[in-house]
């Protein structure tokens, strides 16, 4: 039992991710692929790859850590494995994270255009419906989300771009080195973006609401 669920805490976005071993967890069966790739080939290093992703699941229950995002990764490992094959290329493995970074980039971009930032409007979806209706009517927390979600269409966006020049260049081992260089890391720092955004937001809303709101 984690200290989480000891206290009945809302566990925060690092334990949802498995916590820092999860990041580390993470990292394992795309830099296994790439190795097994160069020694055996695209098959083998499939499987092992696949079977990395089941041990790390064992782990985790074994530890009685939350399982979640193993699971996650299970289902990642496999989806990218059947792309490889499919294309029979070892970089086809990485296509499923280049197209996702794609998608992501695109949609926090429009969002910003049809001034509704997506980080705002995630925010609001969690907040207390009275602070629901006054977010993007102010421009100074509008401005703040604007940036928040500025910073995670700028992180998937050079996701997409390094790794899909990466995998036209056929650089299997620098796809894997991209993908942990430029996975929590960068994402971390949205997310300091984004803390400091609704810092923000929560000052200006409880500004307008006055002593009594």
């Amino acid at each position: 039992m984690t200290e989480t669920q000891t206290t009945g805490q809302e566990p925060t976005l690092l334990e949802r991710m498995g916590g820092v071993s999860g990041l580390v967890y993470a990292s394992i069966p795309p830099v296994a692929y790439v190795i097994v790739n160069t020694i055996a080939g695209l098959v083998p290093a499939i499987v092992v790859a696949i079977g990395a992703s089941v041990g790390l699941i064992l782990l985790r229950v074994l530890r009685r850590e939350p399982i979640q995002p193993a699971v996650s990764g299970l289902l990642g490992v496999a989806v990218a494995s059947l792309i490889a094959i499919y294309t029979g290329s070892a970089e086809g493995y990485f296509l499923p994270g280049i197209w996702v970074s794609l998608v992501l980039a695109v949609v926090f971009s429009a969002s910003l255009v049809v001034r509704r930032p997506l980080v705002g409007v995630i925010w609001n979806a969690l907040t207390s419906a009275g602070e629901r209706t006054a977010w993007h009517t102010d421009r100074s927390t509008l401005r703040a989300f604007d940036v928040a979600t500025a910073a995670f269409a700028a992180v998937f966006a050079a996701r997409y771009v390094v790794q899909d020049w990466l995998y036209d260049a056929g650089s299997v081992g620098g796809l894997a080195f991209a993908r942990i260089a430029m996975g929590y890391p960068l994402l971390a720092l949205a997310l300091l973006v984004t803390y400091w955004a609704v810092r923000r937001a929560r000052g200006r809303l409880q500004s307008a609401a006055g002593p009594g709101g």
